[in-house]
């Protein structure tokens, strides 16, 4: 079965929101980074930042969680089940594996779990203590305000 979501083509990464006060969140964009050694798969920037701001519109921003947002390089916007799935495939291995496997289950019944885990994941993920790490230059230019 093939996903509805192809990998982004081209010169542009996506672009992960996240909440930068929740553990779960930050431990995402750890996965991501590990997974994506080379940058080019994703760029970050936190939710209510500048850039967020001004990649969504107020309306937009609304109807968004304050979770996890993606905004692929060809301008589509994923939240919930779909971010997810997206970045397990994009991140390879047996992350795509599960990703694909998970294309098997409604998207209503991998939201409701999505939203089951967001609904708690303040109190079962601490704040790191590290969330604002002194990162390399490298790393530090993948992330916009």
């Amino acid at each position: 079965m093939s996903s509805p979501l192809s990998p982004a083509v081209g010169p542009q990464a996506d672009l992960l929101f996240y909440d930068g006060e929740c553990g779960l969140c930050h431990g995402a964009v750890r996965f991501v980074v590990d997974h994506d050694p080379a940058g080019t798969g994703f760029r970050f920037a936190p939710l209510g930042g500048p850039t967020f701001y001004s990649t969504f519109s107020p309306s937009a921003r609304s109807q968004l969680p304050d979770s996890i947002v993606i905004r692929t390089a060809d301008g589509r916007t994923l939240t919930r089940w779909p971010a997810v799935l997206h970045i397990g495939q994009k991140a390879g291995g047996w992350s795509a594996r599960l990703a694909n496997a998970g294309w098997l289950l409604p998207n209503w019944l991998g939201d409701l779990a999505y939203d089951a885990v967001a609904k708690v994941r303040k109190r079962l993920f601490a704040v790191p203590t590290d969330a604002c790490p002194v990162a390399p230059v490298e790393l530090r230019k993948r992330f916009d305000p």
